[in-house]
């Protein structure tokens, strides 16, 4: 098993989120780009990034959708989190199963998950789904790409 960016974690994660977000709903686009923004949060000028900068990181928001979609079953099928179904397609929400087992969590990680979280959902939570996602589709092409130009420049002979 994968640690990093495996069903568990990205599960994990969004659970901090939805926490954060108290009550409100979110669908798995939003999802998906909070869970970018929670983890890389130095990218949108935000807290210090929870993880490091690589290279072409913005593809992990394109490639996220199926392990985070896991992870979102993995803590629906412990009660960690809502799910309802609607006119505007599936939507989760934090429980108070959610709040419960969030509070349980109180590592230096976690900790920073808490604030990363809380940052996410105050500065994006208001956006509109289709502001987020013009947002995201604008920036992606510039996160990790600092990385490209790095290379380009190494290359250069002298």
């Amino acid at each position: 098993m994968r640690p990093f960016n495996s069903p568990l974690e990205c599960g994990l994660r969004i659970l901090f989120v939805l926490n954060s977000a108290r009550g409100r709903t979110a669908d798995l686009q939003r999802l998906i780009a909070y869970d970018y923004l929670l983890v890389h949060s130095a990218d949108v000028d935000g807290p210090e990034s929870l993880h490091p900068s690589v290279p072409f990181r913005g593809t992990e928001f394109l490639v996220k959708r199926d392990v985070l979609n896991a992870g979102l079953n993995e803590m629906f099928s412990r009660e960690l989190l809502d799910k309802t179904f609607g006119a505007a397609g599936i939507l989760y929400r934090s429980t108070k199963l959610t709040t419960a087992f969030v509070s349980l969590l109180k590592t230096d990680y976690a900790n920073l998950l808490r604030e990363r979280a809380d940052w996410v959902v105050k500065r994006f939570g208001d956006m509109k789904d289709s502001e987020l996602s013009a947002f995201m589709t604008e920036s992606i092409g510039k996160w990790g790409a600092e990385f490209e130009r790095l290379a380009a420049i190494n290359e250069l002979e002298l």
